[in-house]
């Protein structure tokens, strides 16, 4: 773990009861404005043992931040200092928009969970473009991702991600599209085999020439099986770089929470079963034959090692550092270690997908 990151912590466990008092998007915010002057990090958590090749991408270590934490990139170079071995931002769409009314985040701390219906609140690609060149003169320790929706009152959603494509592709490691939000209404029905297929040929088009990134697909949690497979079938044939299994998920398993009937996503730990589950379902339709990325309730290493052995090349926290404090990623990739060692691998790449 890093001296930063467990100062940090530290540091965070002592304003936890403040931070908890206050409205969750505001503490939100506040964070973000703590976060943003710190200087950039130079190096990132890496080891022989956790560095991973994902889409000809190389990644210090396989613990990644989820988007929505930062979503207008106002942070994102500060974020390897506690551990992360890349950073995806957004979700960023063309035109900016507000976001559905407040309040819009809640914490279910008798549960380690949080609902959401934020609905793509960002200030719009341009602006963010601005601070992700900025970045980028100054260079990043880790690699970056950017994650692309659609503006909620757009008469052409595809036309959306074409547009965000082209925006920010130049900018990025690699691209996100993200298509299972609970937030946008209809927004998961691009989720359905041809209008999937119609989706991936305008960003396939879009791509710069000569310069064309990887694309990840954000899939949610709640797809049936049929469902799996076309996305599968889908992603092979238009050439998607990864799948990242998965987004918040609409349903409520048993929580004990007076905020469990907040309409938006779930996320946190009563996700984890969920995602873990699909993870394999996504694993099993694919044969292993493209890249998974396992979020969804990750907490500490060991759930994050039970992805990987599920069939994860790389995983991403976000809800969780609400409840365990910032130093989370740097916890849970030098627990990775450990646990490779214990059962006897090499590289926590070589325990991809080995099962239980």
């Amino acid at each position: 773990m890093t001296l930063f990151a467990s100062l940090t912590d530290a540091a965070y466990a002592l304003v936890r009861p403040i931070v908890h008092a206050t409205d969750g998007e505001a503490a939100h915010n506040l964070t973000l404005s703590a976060l943003e002057p710190l200087p950039r990090a130079r190096t990132a958590l890496t080891s022989p043992i956790l560095k991973a090749e994902v889409a000809g991408l190389s990644f210090p270590n396989p613990v990644g931040l989820a988007p929505g934490f930062d979503k207008d990139a106002r942070a994102a170079a500060v974020m390897p200092r506690f551990g992360f071995g890349f950073v995806e931002v957004g979700t960023l769409t063309p035109l900016p928009q507000e976001g559905n009314p407040r309040p819009r985040l809640f914490r279910l701390v008798e549960d380690g969970a949080v609902i959401n219906r934020m609905g793509f609140n960002n200030g719009g690609q341009a602006a963010a473009a601005e601070r992700i060149k900025a970045l980028r003169a100054c260079g990043m320790a880790v690699p970056l991702g950017i994650n692309i929706g659609a503006n909620k009152d757009s008469d052409d959603r595809i036309a959306d991600y074409a547009k965000g494509t082209a925006a920010m592709a130049p900018l990025a490691d690699y691209l996100t599209v993200n298509i299972s939000s609970p937030n946008t209404p209809g927004l998961r029905a691009l989720q359905d085999k041809g209008a999937l297929e119609a989706l991936l040929d305008a960003v396939n088009a879009a791509q710069p020439a000569g310069g064309a990134k990887p694309v990840f697909l954000k899939v949610a949690p709640d797809l049936e099986p049929a469902d799996i497979d076309d996305v599968v079938a889908v992603a092979l044939d238009k050439g998607l770089a990864a799948l990242i299994v998965s987004n918040t998920t609409i349903t409520r398993p048993s929580l004990r929470s007076p905020r469990a009937h907040e309409a938006g996503g779930l996320s946190g730990a009563p996700l984890h079963d969920l995602a873990l589950q699909r993870l394999k379902d996504f694993r099993a339709a694919s044969g292993g034959a493209i890249p998974l990325i396992g979020v969804g309730g990750i907490a500490n290493a060991e759930q994050a090692w039970a992805r990987i052995r599920a069939g994860a090349s790389l995983v991403q926290i976000y809800s969780a550092m609400v409840f365990a404090g910032p130093g989370l990623a740097a916890r849970i990739a030098r627990g990775l270690e450990d646990l490779a060692v214990r059962d006897g691998f090499t590289r926590v790449a070589d325990a991809v997908g080995v099962g239980d």
